[in-house]
């Protein structure tokens, strides 16, 4: 008999579609059943010997909600059996509603029930507690995860343990991940945690790479690939990585349509193992990056949301250095260009936030100039040390970059059709904080731009990233920042920004609910096992 090893995971919902993904025990039918007829099924396909399926339910009704079921051969699996939980239910939109999203980043898997947890509550779980006491009560429309939903570097000691009883871990990468069994693992100890579980069946969700979905630092430079490339076990970690990231969260950000449309998910699914047609796929996507494109858009009404994949698609070489390509920069300015005034709102999902400290700002253009050779080779060498150990690489450590999207912002919020907000969704940096850009008298956009970072999820946050951060957006740390700019002959950015709410430092989310128009932000932090609670609220048009 097929058992439901794991999800279910409610991943697009779209008026009268969604799509459902599920991990079974062996190869079987999974059917999806609503309670109002609506449903969908289909056959589950094989990776490496796991058996994935990603149904595609049809027949709902928009702007209702509809508890679901899940059967492989006919048997139901979901829900549980003595399930503490609510049903899992699909609820789709209705036109004109107000669309509540909430995001952040960095997820360290929580510990068992009985453990003590070192980095304190987990966000999502306490969520998912709030959604089960009160089940009619608020709940998001859309979870996104932006980044570092897996650390393949950082593993708990369960999995360590695990990892011992596998292999040596005396031999690389010792107790990190190393082939695509061992990613499984990292995903069944995230998403089987009971509350996660139940939070991902009945919210759905959206989710990008960060560098720790593969390893820290993920394609920082050239000079960083290429010692990558000459260790022995990093081509089958990169392979396994983007393996199982396009089998547990990239089909889940596709639209029916766009799945329907896509040739290597029919080439997995007809196959009757799909590992070869996949893993050469990700031979391709590291051989030519810019020939695969993880960055994908999902409409919520007039919301607008553009994910961005800020580490596979970078250009590393330094004369050309630049955080899209230009297929993917072009993508980008497409979609977010593309048929003004049909949104009111415009969200651009980037793991690397925009915005930082100018402090950091600074010290990343910098670090740029002196990585590209404008003070000689001798500097050249200690900018690519230290952009490893510091972690200078977010959109400022790209000022090309960094210019073109300022411009593609002022641009996409400007003019009679110009959206109420911009909203820039970041996190990586372990704390959350709201930026807001200023443009040169008479020349910025119309829109309300806004810079919205939020992490960790769950994880630590060392003193040193408290103290740092909040000293990089003084009075003091931006003179220093411009000596180090002026040091590295960087000019100035094409606009000033100034921090309008936080530092805040905590396990927290971050929730948007837009209307027409009109947009309010909540910040809410875990303090208990079911215990969100609200420490910056915002309301941000008039």
């Amino acid at each position: 008999m097929a058992e439901l090893r794991l999800g279910p995971l409610l991943r697009y919902v779209g008026g009268s579609t969604a799509t459902v993904w599920v991990e079974a025990s062996r190869p079987c039918a999974v059917r999806v059943r609503g309670a109002d007829g609506s449903g969908g099924e289909g056959r589950t396909f094989q990776v490496a010997g796991h058996h994935y399926a990603l149904v595609t339910v049809t027949g709902l009704t928009p702007g209702t909600t509809t508890p679901y079921k899940v059967h492989l051969d006919g048997t139901g699996v979901w829900p549980l059996p003595d399930s503490p939980f609510p049903p899992s239910v699909i609820r789709t939109p209705a036109d004109g509603d107000p669309v509540r999203l909430a995001f952040g980043s960095c997820r360290w898997a929580a510990p068992p029930a009985d453990e003590k947890d070192p980095v304190g509550p987990d966000a999502l779980d306490t969520l998912a507690a709030r959604m089960a006491a009160d089940p009619d009560g608020e709940r998001p429309d859309v979870l996104v995860l932006l980044g570092d939903q897996v650390y393949a570097d950082e593993t708990s000691k369960a999995t360590r343990r695990w990892l011992a009883a596998r292999r040596d871990l005396s031999e690389p990468p010792g107790d990190e991940v190393a082939d695509y069994e061992e990613y499984t693992r990292l995903y069944y100890e995230s998403w089987l945690d009971p509350e996660v579980r139940w939070l991902l069946s009945t919210v759905p969700s959206c989710m990008i790479f960060d560098d720790h979905d593969v390893i820290d630092d993920w394609n920082t430079s050239a000079a960083w690939l290429a010692d990558m490339r000459a260790t022995p076990w990093w081509r089958e970690r990169l392979l396994s990585g983007l393996m199982s990231y396009w089998v547990h969260q990239h089909l889940g950000n596709l639209s029916p349509a766009e799945l329907a449309a896509d040739p290597l998910f029919a080439a997995v699914r007809e196959a009757p193992d799909g590992t070869d047609e996949l893993r050469s796929f990700a031979c391709k996507a590291d051989a030519d990056p810019a020939s695969v494109r993880w960055s994908y858009r999902r409409d919520f009404g007039r919301v607008r949301l553009l994910m961005v994949d800020t580490r596979a698609a970078r250009v590393l070489d330094e004369e050309a250095r630049s955080m899209l390509d230009p297929g993917e920069a072009r993508w980008l300015r497409e979609q977010a260009l593309e048929a003004p005034g049909s949104y009111d709102h415009l969200l651009i999902g980037t793991s690397l936030p925009w915005l930082l400290p100018h402090l950091v700002h600074d010290a990343e253009a910098w670090n740029a100039a002196l990585c590209r050779g404008e003070r000689g080779e001798r500097w050249a060498r200690f900018g690519e040390d230290l952009r490893r150990r510091a972690d200078l690489e977010h959109w400022a450590a790209f000022p090309s970059s960094f210019d073109a999207l300022t411009e593609l912002i002022a641009e996409a919020g400007s003019g009679p059709d110009a959206p109420a907000t911009v909203c820039v969704l970041s996190g990586d940096v372990h704390h959350a904080y709201i930026a807001e850009p200023a443009w040169p008298a008479g020349t910025g956009p119309d829109a309300r731009v806004l810079q919205l970072t939020c992490s960790p999820v769950h994880n630590a946050i060392p003193l040193a990233i408290r103290l740092g951060f909040r000293f990089g957006w003084s009075g003091l740390a931006r003179v220093l920042g411009r000596r180090f700019a002026g040091h590295g002959g960087c000019p100035k950015p094409p606009i000033d920004w100034r921090r309008t709410g936080g530092p805040w430092f905590g396990n927290q989310l971050m929730t948007l609910t837009l209307g027409s128009r009109s947009a309010r932000l909540r910040l809410e932090q875990a303090r208990g096992a079911a215990r969100l609670d609200v420490v910056a609220e915002s309301q941000l048009t008039p």
